[in-house]
């Protein structure tokens, strides 16, 4: 196997699992390309076998599967615990503003921006909002997780077949 295809395939597991933190980077998606690169260009595992197609598939039905589920859960846990849109749009906004600051400022951001949102815009009081932020924050905490196991899995995969 060549092995700019080799790093190719590593790279992209990486920038998976990277992707898989920050917003506006497809992580599952990108350590799928991973995959993909080894199973056109002779990755083989340990055992001497190469990579089949139906596992090839089952990873992209993954990978399609946990993307989905990235938009949904947020938006059900903010809907679960009182919240209106406001509060989803808030933590997107707050985690953008958040990756900008050291340490948990993308977990902060969430949070307030979710609230913020939820009081200035859904005009709700403290405890609704709170309520909300926490739900959305939640969401998008638990679709992260999702997405760092998902793309971790394929990350050891892509050195399997290495």
């Amino acid at each position: 196997m060549d092995t700019f295809f080799i790093v190719l395939a590593v790279i992209s597991g990486l920038v998976g699992i990277i992707g898989s933190v920050v917003p506006g980077l497809p992580g599952p998606p990108i350590g799928w390309l991973g995959l993909m690169l080894l199973y056109f260009f002779g990755g083989v595992n340990g055992s001497g076998d190469p990579m089949s197609t139906k596992f090839l598939i089952i990873w992209l039905a993954i990978t399609v599967i946990v993307s989905v589920l990235d938009y949904i859960i947020p938006a059900k846990f903010t809907k679960l615990t009182g919240g209106s849109k406001y509060a989803g749009r808030g933590a997107l906004i707050g985690v953008l503003v958040g990756m900008f600051f050291t340490g948990i400022g993308v977990l902060v951001g969430a949070l307030l921006g979710a609230f913020i949102a939820e009081v200035v815009f859904a005009g709700k009081d403290a405890w609704p909002s709170a309520k909300a932020a926490f739900g959305a924050f939640l969401g998008f905490i638990t679709g992260t997780g999702l997405k760092l196991v998902t793309t971790g899995v394929m990350m050891y995969y892509i050195i399997v077949y290495i």
